[in-house]
């Protein structure tokens, strides 16, 4: 789909306009008046005579605070353009509980906040344990069934008119936690401390995917995260762990084909190695993501990791500290398993790019991500300062605790 931003107008416009003002984020009175200008393309969005669009079908300022207070909101990143991602979410954000009958396809999900809302209702009522991602799966799917069934109505796993009449009737219970953390935590403890058998999805990105990555830029982007990704196969393997890698190298899959790829491998946790990406140079620095979004609902698990990612290569390297931040990106949600997606600089800084040059500090990133790991499985137990545990101290352990 086309991008749009800021002195943008067309009926795509007026429908993003329009979530908006439903969602309370801008007012419904007139937009101040725009000339479609000579620019054919514009003529031909906006479907407007003689070069005047109508106010509500303006991308004006006010438009533009909207979006960025929808994209911080919905944790996706703040620029004021209405791209895929940021368009998925206003739809997604457009639907209500009652507007919509929900019901399980398997070929083309229903995504929404009805579907959050409704897995927020049944997981206070005790039957859903996933996470609130909005997307009716199979395991909504269930809990409505299992609601149903235990309600006296036809348990076809429907959300229709007299499911969402019971569910009103009874409220809403509060309950002493997220099943789906309390399960993430109690895989991790039951798995153990040690690392050999553990099965971990390595994502390197490729370039050429955003704009600001192009040319030899876009090459050498893919050639640090392959290498970097390479690096911590090798270390993984060594310490007994099951690595697999997300695509071969050559191709540039999207996020949905690397979440789909790591579903099918059922992995423990994946991780996700990017650059960052900005205008300005002068942006800098390491950052780590994890799935969590508006609903309140988040990957614990892939917090931790996360958390503990951020510290290990901020502390053995001289990437700035942006810290850890959570998102609602297809590579984080789509996943059944945590994920911890790490910007690992900045390929548009001068100064990141030098660091990411150098093959030793490739080493350094590699190692702090496996002690990372180790960290996430041990608990808090016989644990060390961050940035001491070093590759050899954990090869160590592994063969201790064999």
């Amino acid at each position: 789909m086309p991008l749009f931003r800021l002195g943008d107008h067309g009926s795509a416009v007026a429908e993003i306009r329009n979530i908006l003002v439903g969602l309370g984020m801008l007012t419904s009175g007139p937009a101040t008046h725009a000339l479609a200008g000579n620019d054919p393309s514009v003529e031909s969005l906006s479907g407007t005579i003689s070069g005047w669009t109508p106010p509500e079908a303006v991308f004006d300022d006010a438009c533009d605070r909207a979006v960025r207070a929808f994209q911080q909101e919905r944790g996706l990143i703040a620029d004021g353009i209405v791209g895929p991602a940021t368009y998925r979410a206003l739809r997604e954000a457009s639907y209500q509980l009652g507007t919509r009958v929900l019901l399980y396809r398997l070929s083309a999900p229903m995504v929404g906040d009805d579907v959050a809302t409704l897995q927020g209702r049944l997981q206070n009522l005790g039957y859903y344990t996933g996470l609130v991602d909005g997307t009716f799966g199979e395991t909504t799917h269930n809990a409505v069934c299992l609601y149903q069934s235990e309600y006296g109505l036809s348990s076809d796993g429907i959300c229709g008119p007299s499911t969402l009449r019971s569910l009103e009737r009874l409220g809403t219970r509060v309950t002493g936690g997220s099943p789906h953390a309390i399960r993430e935590e109690e895989h991790v403890r039951r798995s153990g401390p040690r690392l050999s058998g553990k099965r971990i999805l390595i994502d390197p990105g490729s370039g050429g995917l955003h704009e600001l990555s192009t040319g030899a830029t876009a090459e050498l982007e893919s050639s640090v995260l392959w290498d970097l990704g390479s690096r911590l196969e090798g270390r993984m393997a060594a310490a007994g762990m099951e690595t697999f890698l997300s695509h071969d190298g050559r191709g540039r899959p999207g996020d949905d084909e690397r979440a789909r790829v790591a579903n099918l491998i059922d992995a423990d946790l994946m991780i996700a190695l990017r650059c960052g990406h900005y205008p300005n140079e002068r942006a800098n620095g390491v950052a780590s993501f994890y799935f969590g979004n508006s609903h309140g609902s988040f990957s614990t698990i892939g917090r931790n990791l996360a958390g503990f990612i951020q510290r290990e290569i901020a502390a053995r390297t001289p990437l700035s500290d942006c810290r850890t931040h959570e998102r609602t990106w297809d590579v984080l949600r789509l996943t059944r398993m945590p994920v911890a997606l790490i910007d690992v600089g900045y390929i548009t800084n001068s100064a990141d790019v030098e660091t990411l040059n150098d093959p030793q500090t490739r080493d350094v990133i590699a190692e702090a991500i496996l002690v990372a790991v180790k960290r996430l499985y041990l608990l808090g137990e016989n644990d060390r300062p961050t940035g001491t545990y070093t590759f050899a101290d954990l090869l160590a352990a592994e063969r201790l605790s064999s």
